[in-house]
């Protein structure tokens, strides 16, 4: 069995997944958010998105990472930031050598569902398809255990 840890990053929730798979085989294993309060400073939430990311790693031990790639947005500081976030979270998988891959959102939606253009509802009733075990509490979780999975469903091409 393989270990993937999935992220959906955001300065706000960054959400995360682990799952194992080898083969077809696909088995939950984890999930949750990074919270940041909101009252630290940019700095800080970086700070503390890359320490839990740090302990996600160092507590499961993933053999890679799939994270989403960044949308820009018609506001161009919100994708700074989102940057950010996700470079946090990044750096905390990448100096512990675990490779990391990318995936858009549109290819997340497609790998699971079929259609680019799916909804938030219908990537949920996927994942309930796939991964009956996996009970996500937002949709930030349930984003990261499809990226997760879009990474064990398309990895094997690589």
């Amino acid at each position: 069995m393989k270990r993937i840890l999935g992220i959906d990053p955001g300065l706000l929730h960054t959400g995360w997944a682990i799952i194992d798979f080898a083969g077809s085989t696909r088995k939950y294993v984890a999930s949750g958010v990074v919270l940041p309060p909101i009252k630290l400073s940019l700095a800080e939430r970086l700070a503390f998105i890359f320490n839990n990311v740090s302990k996600i790693c160092d507590e499961f031990r993933p053999e890679e990472c799939s994270i989403e790639v960044i949308f820009v947005n018609k506001n161009g500081k919100t994708t700074l930031l989102l940057a950010q976030a996700r470079s946090a979270a990044i750096t905390a998988v990448a100096v512990r050598d675990i490779p990391v891959f990318e995936y858009e959102a549109n290819k997340v939606k497609k790998a699971l569902t079929s259609s680019g253009h799916a909804d938030k509802e219908q990537i949920y009733k996927m994942l309930s398809v796939l991964l009956p075990t996996a009970h996500p509490k937002s949709p930030d979780e349930s984003d990261a255990i499809a990226i997760a999975l879009t990474h064990a469903n398309t990895s094997r091409f690589m």
